[in-house]
């Protein structure tokens, strides 16, 4: 394998900034060897509404990463968030043809599983298998090989709109690459962040990214329960932002720097300096002031995200708790507040099993773009197989010619 199929690339175009992650896939795993990031303007929770914008982050992320890894960049993995995403569970029967399953018995009940009448105007993103039932016997993971003469597929049916996905490819395209896959984002978060261990209990991993909040419920090993609420860290900035007097800009700077969303975390009497608008001098102001102000909107999006796992269904499912990501998920005393409110352990998640820039990329912030990348190796690994599996058969079929030519 050339260094050049070796590169796989995770593109996370999001509501403040696009990062674009270079992997390479080594022996033991995946290096990270180089990283762009750049702040977005093009979009609003989560969807395109300037292509040129978003055109221009993705350039600058791209170039950045190129610098870094010494390698240019011709396809990407990306993802795909907003309000217009929908989640759903199917399920799809078949008759078993020849008394055993086989791979395209499989296939009927997935594409029955999928048909599902939706608008026009949306997609089907992801067709995600649960389990499988063959007969009475349910729980299987892979039915292929059982006897038997019915085959059901449970699944997870993700659908987004035509246009949102459209205006992704289009961006990613105007720069001049090409789209490998397209991914739901909180899906590429939990590549990252999770344990099988994790997805086997029952867990649920909640992005909080800037425009938008990404939810996922795993058991059993996968996925039973997508949703996006469209809220998420550029509310916390924007209270800062009201409520202490300052420019947006600064106010990001505050909320990374000093905020704490627990109160009783914050030692007393502590004094921040916050900067004015209009010319002014700053000013300085109790941190106490600004945890009054995060932690109310904090709770706010994780009460919304209880809700939703509470209307799902899995709430009593989730043995190993809840895994926070994204930005907002480095604010101090969020995995307090999250544990009150979930009334369930809570952790931080950030990136593991990867090697290479560990420093850099080990934060909550790029779950989502090393996730991508986790994901576009292990499709890089199925069709080497797929195709390694086909060469065989060719060489195979080509020496059983020769041999016959040979001998007759």
């Amino acid at each position: 394998m050339t260094r050049k199929e070796r590169i796989i690339v995770g593109l996370d175009i999001g509501t403040t900034k696009t990062c674009a992650v270079v992997g390479e896939m080594t022996d033991s795993g995946i290096d990270i060897i180089g990283i762009g990031t750049h702040p977005s303007k093009g979009l609003r929770k989560g969807v395109v509404v300037n292509i040129d914008s978003t055109v221009d982050s993705i350039k600058r992320a791209v170039e950045e990463a190129e610098i870094m890894s010494g390698y240019e960049i011709k396809s990407v993995y990306t993802g795909i968030a907003g309000g217009h995403i929908r989640g759903l569970n199917s399920h799809g029967i078949v008759p078993v043809k020849g008394g055993e399953v086989e791979q395209g018995d499989v296939r009927r009940a997935l594409e029955a599983a999928t048909a599902i009448a939706i608008p026009l105007d949306r997609k089907i993103i992801h067709v995600l298998p649960q389990y499988y039932i063959v007969d009475d016997q349910d729980g299987i993971k892979e039915p292929i090989g059982m006897s038997g003469v019915r085959l059901e597929a449970k699944v997870h049916v993700v659908i987004g709109a035509v246009t949102s996905l459209d205006n992704i490819v289009k961006s990613i395209n105007r720069v001049g690459l090409d789209v490998n896959d397209i991914m739901l984002e909180q899906l590429a978060s939990g590549n990252a962040v999770l344990s099988q261990d994790e997805k086997e209990l029952g867990v649920a991993v909640i992005d909080v990214g800037g425009g938008t909040t990404d939810i996922a419920v795993y058991a059993e090993g996968s996925v039973k329960h997508t949703a996006v609420l469209s809220l998420g860290g550029d509310y916390i900035t924007n209270d800062i932002a009201v409520g202490l007097r300052t420019p947006a800009i600064e106010a990001e700077k505050i909320k990374i720097k000093y905020g704490c969303a627990y109160i009783p975390l914050i030692t007393q009497n502590e004094i921040i300096e916050v900067s004015s608008v209009g010319g002014r001098g700053p000013r300085t102001v109790s941190r106490q002031v600004l945890g009054e102000i995060i932690e109310p909107r904090v709770e706010e999006i994780l009460g919304l995200a209880h809700r939703e796992l509470v209307k799902s269904g899995y709430e009593d499912i989730l043995a190993a708790g809840v895994v926070l990501t994204g930005g907002s998920a480095n604010l101090a005393g969020i995995t307090e507040l999250g544990e009150q409110i979930f009334n369930i352990p809570v952790r931080v998640g950030k990136p593991a099993g990867i090697g290479g820039i560990t420093d850099i990329v080990g934060n909550s912030i790029y779950a989502t773009a090393v996730g991508l990348v986790l994901h576009g190796s292990n499709s890089h690994y199925k069709s080497v197989i797929k195709s390694s599996g086909k060469g065989f058969m060719n060489r195979a079929m080509t020496r059983a010619k020769k041999w016959f030519d040979d001998f007759f």
